[in-house]
């Protein structure tokens, strides 16, 4: 069975060569080749389409025109597949487009486009209702999970970590009150509730002030 396609694309180049290639496959056809959001959603309702391969930023504002039209789809026709592409790593994008659901759904980046193949397999496995996700896009979610796992610094308060953050500046507890315009004092209590809460109180005070230093500048960098 040929799958009928609607495909959109702003770069002429780039929709005419993928159009060309994706000829080359004689289960594919291109009823529709798209420059724009509203162009897209106006081939999607004349034709019907069997599968949508849309570029993620389009005109007008070239930002995530594939992943609204591709929920609007999802809404409004949920038995087309859509296939996204995108030219960078974007993992955040991949996880709007996939908020209501991986069924039917794709997302490759636009170095795929010239292996046939794989282009091929995403389109037919969005139109038998399954999913796709380029490899590079899996292993960027996977770091950025990675990064968002909560450590023991979340165990502080605001006034805390900034506390902290004055210390890594090297600054001493006076220096600290006065950049934070709180007294010395103040700035004494809230370093013993950081060295606490960071299970560092019972280490010598040089000891643990800077492990404390090294906990903060560890989640920074990270």
């Amino acid at each position: 069975m040929t799958l009928r396609l609607v495909l959109a694309e702003d770069s002429f180049l780039m929709r005419e060569g993928i159009s060309n290639l994706l000829a080359l496959d004689d289960g594919l056809e291109v009823v529709a080749s798209c420059e724009n959001y509203d162009d897209l959603m106006a081939a999607v309702e004349e034709h019907h389409p069997d599968a949508v391969l849309t570029d993620i930023r389009m005109p007008p504002t070239q930002t995530d025109e594939g992943i609204r039209a591709a929920n609007t789809i999802r809404a409004e026709y949920p038995e087309i597949g859509v296939v996204v592409l995108s030219q960078y790593i974007e993992p955040e994008y991949a996880t709007h487009l996939f908020e209501g659901g991986s069924d039917g759904r794709a997302y490759l980046l636009k170095e795929r486009v010239a292996d046939l193949e794989e282009l091929g397999t995403a389109l037919r496995r969005v139109v038998a209702g399954g999913s796709m996700v380029d490899s590079k896009v899996v292993d960027a979610l996977i770091e950025a999970r990675a990064r968002d796992k909560p450590t023991v610094l979340d165990r502080l308060t605001v006034r805390e970590r900034e506390v902290l953050a004055e210390m890594a500046k090297g600054l001493n507890n006076s220096s600290i009150g006065d950049e934070l315009f709180i007294s010395q004092r103040a700035v004494e209590k809230h370093i013993n509730s950081i060295f606490t809460k960071l299970d560092l109180s019972f280490e010598e005070d040089t000891h643990h002030r800077v492990r404390a230093v090294l906990l903060y500048l560890t989640e920074a960098v990270g």
